[in-house]
């Protein structure tokens, strides 16, 4: 999944193209709304998604604003669980870098959320013909809705990111995406998970079906995202710029002068969510300060 998913991801190799929280509660109205004593801030939201493959969670925890404390980043994705196909239906499966984590929120969830971080699954096609746009039935979408909330409660996580890649439809005989199957999905969590975030990667079948029967489910995410790195393109979802990130850098590869100007715009444009990828373990406060300082006024530094 690793150098392949950032070429698929990166600029380099593809140049793509009020919200369901109000009614729900989940809400990131700051990121020290989750944890009394933390330190607040104001700007948009930073997000990062984390290959648990090769890098732990706590990278997340380990920046801060200069002069302030408050913590660079607001929700950080565990990357990521694969939607399987047992030969009948769709499943969820966790790889053992992920069952790791899960194994271990003890360590590597719970000292996150207790800095006021979001810790969010996400959950990707795994090359078997399994995806979000191909559930036959809404009593399949359900099922494995439940699967998707059994695990979130399970392991105190909050909430579900959905990104429709590598899904492979049709392979092992499965159907091809239809109308129906990604709103039921959504459409069940959300009545399953009403506190808590869902978000979309804007990619593949399921980001193009988001209506279905005259009813549209855009609102029902809390967030979504660009999913092409060192690019600007507003994201379909939800109506509000508030619960949008157009912009989306791969940490230490976009460029530090593409990552300013896309964090400008952020900023100027009044969207309320920024996406980076690939936090790893060295220090790169020098390369995220690039992007702090244009959305929080302040350099970022690594506590290690």
């Amino acid at each position: 999944m690793g150098q392949e998913l950032i070429r698929r991801r990166t600029l380099l190799s593809m140049i793509g193209a009020t919200t369901a929280a109000a009614a729900t509660g989940a809400t990131l109205a700051t990121p020290a709304s989750a944890a009394p004593g933390a330190c607040a801030k104001s700007g948009p939201l930073s997000v990062v998604y984390i290959e648990v493959n090769s890098n732990s969670m706590l990278n997340a925890g380990k920046y801060v604003l200069a002069g302030s404390g408050a913590q660079v980043f607001d929700i950080a994705m565990i990357f990521a669980a694969n939607i399987n196909y047992d030969g009948t239906k769709a499943y969820l499966h966790f790889n053992e870098n992920v069952q790791n984590v899960l194994d271990n929120v003890a360590t590597q969830v719970r000292p996150l959320q207790r800095k006021g971080i979001k810790v969010v699954l996400s959950v990707l096609g795994n090359h078997q013909g399994a995806g979000f746009a191909n559930f036959p039935s809404q009593q399949a979408a359900a099922a494995f809705a439940q699967e998707l909330a059994d695990a979130v409660n399970r392991y105190g996580l909050d909430g579900i990111d959905f990104d429709d890649e590598w899904a492979k439809y049709g392979e092992n005989g499965t159907g091809q995406p239809n109308e129906s199957s990604f709103f039921y999905l959504v459409t069940a969590l959300r009545e399953l998970l009403p506190n808590k975030l869902i978000t979309l990667y804007d990619i593949g079948p399921s980001a193009e079906r988001l209506t279905y029967n005259g009813q549209s489910i855009a609102n029902t995410f809390d967030y979504a995202w660009n999913p092409y790195y060192g690019t600007w393109s507003v994201p379909r979802g939800p109506s509000a710029k508030s619960r949008l990130s157009p912009a989306a850098v791969h940490i230490n590869s976009t460029s530090t002068t593409t990552t300013a100007n896309l964090a400008a715009r952020t900023v100027s444009e009044g969207y309320g969510a920024f996406l980076t990828y690939n936090l790893g373990a060295t220090d790169s406060s020098a390369y995220i300060s690039t992007f702090t300082r244009k959305l929080y006024g302040r350099r970022a530094v690594y506590t290690g």
